[in-house]
């Protein structure tokens, strides 16, 4: 067996989809270095070994930022009328930063993969820098259980597995910060977000963050404000980035990113490095997954590290909540996964499934919760 390519319309949520080191990371003179490197496979896929789980911490990311980033915003209309500002880094400008690099570089010999016409190749690259329809049905959802209002009173935890841009994660982080500014309390919130690529999280992930904070935040701020040197760049000057620093600390915001596989190693970095310990009170933890589940391959490893951290969350009775939201396709043609199955095989396992959200129109989509009882 060997890995596949599938394509979708168009280059990323706008058209029409489908996606996908065990200590800290020690990332290499150069991003474009460790992105072409990536021989490994995200699942089991004949010839290839799984890459290992890696933390990446916070501080060694943002040393690796270019000097600017390029963005663009996506409009979310919600169930409410209202709309969602998310910012995403534009992908010429992840390109831009890749030539850069590669130039520098003698032995470079590709550019990203993910950044061609293929939206997914298993176990090389698994679409972690395009937006998909389903991180959007999520971000809807998201709105409408009023999630922001619940994260903003316990302590509480978020992991978005194979999170790529993000969105979802982004508008709870936006969200987030707009509660605390209207609030004294700020109880303890932990975003996690891991994705199969470290490329994916150093290159899109982050400065997605970065921007989000920015925008939500710039009118507070005359760094923020100065660093909008035109209305679609951002220069990351040191003040910005110590003045993103200090706003995640006086807010009780952690960013936390991981990279690698899923599995039990995968799982058990998480909760080793990825999900801190001692957190005030009881605390409630969402689990976030935007097609994740293209493939049987897919599937099956989403479920069994799914299980896992719920398992986990339901023995441990310093935990309140546990829950995972998921959205998908119904189907997705030619590869095999399809939302019915994953709903089938986590029903099979003793969770309870609970469909939040149906999209008919264009590809049918769908949103659902998981929970063990």
């Amino acid at each position: 067996m060997t890995g596949h390519f599938f394509s979708f319309a168009g280059d990323d949520i706008e058209d029409d989809g489908s996606r996908p080191i065990a200590a800290s990371a020690t990332t290499p003179p150069t991003l474009l270095t460790a992105i072409t490197a990536t021989s490994a496979s995200a699942f089991p896929v004949q010839g290839k070994p799984l890459l290992p789980p890696v933390h990446h911490e916070i501080g060694h990311m943002i040393s690796s930022l270019p000097s600017q980033i390029a963005f663009s915003t996506l409009s979310v209309v919600l169930d409410d009328g209202k709309t969602i500002q998310v910012p995403r880094r534009e992908l010429w400008d992840v390109r831009a930063q890749l030539m850069a690099e590669e130039e520098e570089d003698e032995n470079a010999s590709e550019s990203a993969p993910g950044l061609g016409e293929h939206d997914v190749k298993t176990g090389i690259y698994e679409g972690g820098f395009k937006s998909w329809e389903s991180s959007v049905d999520m971000v809807k959802v998201l709105a409408s259980e009023n999630t922001a209002q619940i994260f903003s009173r316990d302590s509480c935890v978020s992991i978005e597995l194979g999170c790529g841009t993000a969105l979802p994660s982004l508008a709870l982080f936006q969200w987030a910060l707009a509660e605390r500014r209207e609030s004294a309390e700020r109880s303890p919130l932990v975003l996690t977000l891991a994705d199969y690529n470290p490329s994916v999280l150093y290159l899109v992930t982050l400065p997605n963050f970065i921007l989000a904070w920015a925008l939500q935040e710039r009118g507070t701020n005359p760094a923020i404000e100065e660093a909008f040197s035109d209305e679609d760049l951002l220069d990351l000057s040191s003040e910005l980035l110590q003045a993103f620093n200090d706003s995640l600390s006086s807010n009780n915001i952690s960013l936390c990113f991981q990279s690698g596989a899923w599995s039990p190693e995968f799982v058990e970095l998480l909760y080793n490095s990825g999900i801190p310990s001692g957190l005030p009170g009881k605390t409630k933890m969402l689990v976030m997954g935007a097609e994740t589940i293209y493939s049987p391959f897919a599937l099956e490893s989403f479920v069994k590290t799914l299980l896992l951290i719920l398992e986990q969350q339901r023995s441990d009775p310093s935990n309140e909540y546990a829950a995972a939201i998921v959205g998908a396709k119904r189907l997705y043609f030619g590869v095999g996964g399809s939302l019915d199955d994953f709903t089938d095989k986590m029903k099979g396992l003793g969770a309870t499934v609970e469909t939040l959200r149906e999209e008919t129109e264009g590809v049918r989509r769908g949103v659902v919760r998981c929970q063990l009882s």
